[in-house]
């Protein structure tokens, strides 16, 4: 996966968060502090914007301009752990100009290892890693099979939608919907949303 495709990718996101903004704070508002939509809209827009204005030479000069951006630009939570994602993506990558499916596989371990080092969440607990862990492991056991990135990250959307679909029934754990104890139950996790949207625009960007 070229650099140029991780580029689209980040305006994909940006596109898809700004589509889906009002439903993502609905469901914030649910079990959260209703903003999870318009926080992340707003710091995707942000980084984005900086991507035109300065075209990055390497993945690692991706992965820290929009890092940085989101830690500097949203709110709550969201900020620090999609901060850290891309931050630790990116230094996974380092100076690398294009991905195949096993550089994107450690690359997104890195992001999302960050994640959990950050948030101190595990698989369960009603997150965005609900998404994130299993569309990583899909990604890496499609890459340890050979199989091409654009199939390898198919496979890991799809993971990360069923993921993000299954806290549907989680009572959360972690976070401002913890709170709520067995009332967090019946509700998706937003965060769990816009991460599965985030696997899904790299898929669609490895198809070009």
């Amino acid at each position: 996966m070229q650099l140029s495709a991780l580029v689209d990718w980040v305006h994909r996101y940006k596109d898809a968060v700004v589509a889906r903004k009002d439903e993502l704070t609905d469901l914030d508002r649910q079990i959260g502090d209703a903003d999870h939509g318009f926080n992340m809209a707003r710091g995707m827009q942000a980084a984005s914007d900086k991507l035109d204005a300065a075209v990055p030479g390497t993945v690692g000069e991706l992965g820290k301009s929009v890092g940085m951006t989101l830690v500097s630009t949203v709110g709550g939570a969201s900020g620090p752990l999609y901060g850290t994602f891309f931050l630790r993506f990116g230094t996974a990558a380092g100076a690398a100009t294009e991905l195949d499916a096993a550089g994107l596989a450690a690359a997104f371990r890195a992001g999302v290892e960050g994640i959990v080092g950050r948030g101190k969440a595990e698989l369960g607990d009603k997150t965005m890693l609900d998404a994130l862990i299993p569309a990583t492991e899909a990604l890496e056991a499609a890459a340890a099979a050979g199989e091409p990135a654009e199939l390898a990250l198919d496979a890991a959307a799809e993971a990360a939608e069923n993921g993000s679909q299954a806290t549907l029934d989680i009572v959360a754990r972690k976070g401002r919907a913890s709170y709520l104890g067995e009332r967090s139950a019946g509700h998706l996790d937003p965060g769990s949303v816009s991460s599965a949207m985030l696997v899904r625009t790299l898929a669609d960007a490895a198809k070009g």
